[in-house]
């Protein structure tokens, strides 16, 4: 069976987004539940650590095994893009939760 080489970065956005997401979730529900409310903000934080932190460890695996390549030309361009969604995402969710925040006062 023919080993799958991946893009440089690959496992590192992998698990950062998974953790991200896991982590988060879970934790904002426990915060709620248990009425940590001042935790709230912490755990996308810890997820992306976590995630950052597990997603280096296996992508600097595969690169020892030689399974890493160098992203190409198209790659970059999809990241930049994915990353310029992300930001303006997040930029829209703060002016959301200002919005919100100055309305309920």
């Amino acid at each position: 069976m023919e080993e799958k080489i991946y893009p440089e970065g690959h496992f590192v956005g992998l698990y950062m987004a998974g953790f991200t997401l896991v982590v988060s979730v879970i934790g904002i529900l426990l915060s709620i539940y248990f009425g940590w409310i001042y935790l709230i903000g912490v755990w996308p934080g810890l997820g992306v650590a976590i995630g950052l932190a597990v997603g280096s460890a296996v992508e600097s695996k595969y690169k020892k095994e030689g399974r890493i390549r160098p992203m190409n030309e198209k790659e970059k361009s999809k990241q930049k893009k994915a990353i310029v969604w992300a930001l303006a995402a997040g930029v829209l969710m703060v002016l959301i939760l200002i919005g919100v925040f100055l309305l309920g006062s």
